[in-house]
C-alpha cells in the first residue's frame, strides 16, 4: 500500500504521530529519570499547568500584548519592505544609490541595537515593535526584490505593446507575478518580528509572553516557564498555519496549488 504525503490527512497524521511518540518517550525518560525534573519537568506537569494557566487573565493578556506588537511590526515590514523592494527591484539607479546602505544595516541583528533604541526610543512597546520591524523587514525586502526581479517579460512587454496604465500593469501583471514569493516573504516575516517582540519583552521587560517567561525563569518556576514555551511554540505553529491558508486561498489560481490534492 502506498501512502499518498500530498493529501492532508495523511500529513496531519504523522505529524501528530510523531509528537505523540516524542512525547511518550520523553514522559518515561522523565519518570525514569533519565531526564532529571528538575532541568524539564514530565509532558504531563507541563500540560497540567498549561491548564490552569489557560483559565487565568495574565496568559491572555501576555499573548494579547506580544500580538498586538507582532501585527504591528509585521504591517510596517511588509509594507516598507514590498514598496522599497519594488523599487530597487525595478530600478538599478535606486539600487546603486541604496543598495550598498541596506547591505550594510542587513547583517546587524536588532538585538545589537537595543542600547540606542532605548536611548531614542525608550523601554516601552514601541521600542519592541521597531526592534521586530527592523528584523523583519529585510526579509521582506529580498523577497520583494526577488520577486521583481522575476516579472514575467513576456507580461511586462505585453503590457506595454498595450500601452497598459500603471494601475492596470500592477493589477494584472506586476502583483499575480510578485504574489508566490511575496506571500512566503510574509511568513519569514511573521516568524522574525514574533522571535524579536518575544526577545526584545524578555531583555527588555515590555509586557508579553518573553516577559512572562523571563520571569517564571527567575522565580525558578521551570514548569510554569515550560508552559510558556509550549504557548510561544502554540501562538507561532497557529499564525504559520493561518498565513499557509491564507495563501493557499489566495494562490489558488496558481500551478503550485491548483493540482493539490486535497
Amino acid at each position: 500500500m502506498t501512502i499518498d504525503y500530498r493529501r492532508a490527512p495523511v500529513r496531519t497524521g504523522l505529524a501528530v504521530g510523531t509528537a505523540l511518540v516524542l512525547l511518550l518517550a520523553w514522559e518515561i525518560a522523565a519518570l525514569t529519570d533519565v531526564i532529571p525534573t528538575r532541568f524539564a519537568p514530565s509532558p504531563s506537569q507541563i500540560l497540567g499547568e498549561l491548564g490552569g494557566m489557560i483559565a487565568t487573565s495574565a496568559l491572555w493578556s501576555a499573548i494579547g500584548a506580544t500580538l498586538y506588537a507582532w501585527a504591528q511590526a509585521l504591517a510596517l515590514a511588509v509594507t516598507a519592505g514590498t514598496a522599497i523592494g519594488l523599487a530597487l527591484g525595478s530600478s538599478r539607479y535606486f539600487s546603486a544609490l541604496f543598495g550598498p546602505i541596506l547591505d550594510f544595516l542587513k547583517p546587524i541583528p536588532s538585538i545589537a541595537m537595543i542600547p540606542l533604541v532605548i536611548f531614542t526610543i525608550g523601554s516601552g512597546k514601541n521600542a519592541e515593535v521597531f526592534l521586530a520591524t527592523y528584523g523583519a523587514f529585510f526579509q521582506m525586502l529580498m523577497s520583494s526584490i526577488s520577486a521583481t526581479r522575476m516579472i514575467d517579460p513576456v507580461g511586462r512587454d505585453t503590457a506595454d505593446a498595450y500601452s497598459f496604465g500603471f494601475w492596470t500593469r500592477l493589477r494584472y501583471v506586476i502583483v499575480p507575478s510578485m504574489l508566490p514569493q511575496l506571500m512566503t516573504g510574509i511568513r519569514i516575516a511573521s516568524n522574525t518580528a514574533l522571535i524579536f517582540c518575544i526577545t526584545a519583552e524578555l531583555l527588555m521587560g515590555m509586557a508579553g509572553l518573553g516577559s512572562a517567561l523571563g520571569a517564571a525563569g527567575s522565580a525558578g518556576n521551570l514548569t510554569v516557564m515550560y508552559a510558556y514555551i509550549v504557548v510561544i511554540g502554540i501562538v507561532g505553529f497557529s499564525l504559520n498555519t493561518g498565513l499557509l491558508a491564507l495563501q493557499k486561498r489566495i494562490l489558488s489560481w496558481h500551478e503550485s496549488y491548483r493540482n493539490e490534492a486535497a
